[in-house]
């Protein structure tokens, strides 16, 4: 299956009922509540559940799952030979520590991510990015551009940065 079939597929499988059959639905059970905010949170878990799809058909391609493919692109973007400590890595990510420990163990094991001492202080660890995990980080980024942008293809450039302004008031 195509990436943009994959898209496209995911897209229906996450729409369920039409949001504003529900919302008369509601209105018609229970009048005296305006059912409103049930519409916009419904739209953004749709929308969120056909990103979140995309994205690990994407990882997927690249044999990860999608925590594999965040630490890999966390630890690219960071720069060829740079390094993060576990910590730094999941704050980043925002994630616990203990989030982190079986995702690099994965990701170790496949030869993508290697644990260093870190020379400033024996006790921590720096994670840093093979060549193999490198070359794959990049493969899969540019996938991951694509597909984005297949899924925002329908937004001109002001919608998308009214989007974006949006979701990040509801997310600070």
């Amino acid at each position: 299956m195509s990436q943009e079939s994959r898209v496209k597929s995911s897209a229906e499988s996450t729409q369920g009922a039409p949001l504003e059959t529900i919302l008369q639905q509601w209105k018609r059970e229970r009048p005296d509540l305006d059912p409103s905010p049930m519409a916009v949170c419904g739209a953004l878990r749709r929308a969120n559940d056909r990103v979140r799809t995309a994205i690990e058909g994407t990882a997927a391609k690249g044999g990860l799952d999608g925590a594999g493919f965040d630490v890999l692109l966390t630890l690219r973007r960071q720069g060829r030979g740079e390094t993060l400590t576990p910590s730094e890595l999941a704050g980043e990510m925002m994630l616990s520590t203990s989030a982190m420990t079986n995702r690099l163990d994965r990701l170790e094991k496949r030869g993508l991510i290697e644990r260093r001492s870190d020379p400033k202080d024996r006790r921590s660890l720096k994670i840093a990015l093979t060549e193999d995990g490198f070359s794959l980080a990049d493969s899969l980024v540019v996938s991951h551009l694509t597909v984005e942008e297949q899924l925002l293809a329908p937004l001109d450039t002001a919608e998308r940065e009214d989007l974006k302004r949006l979701l990040s008031k509801i997310s600070a």
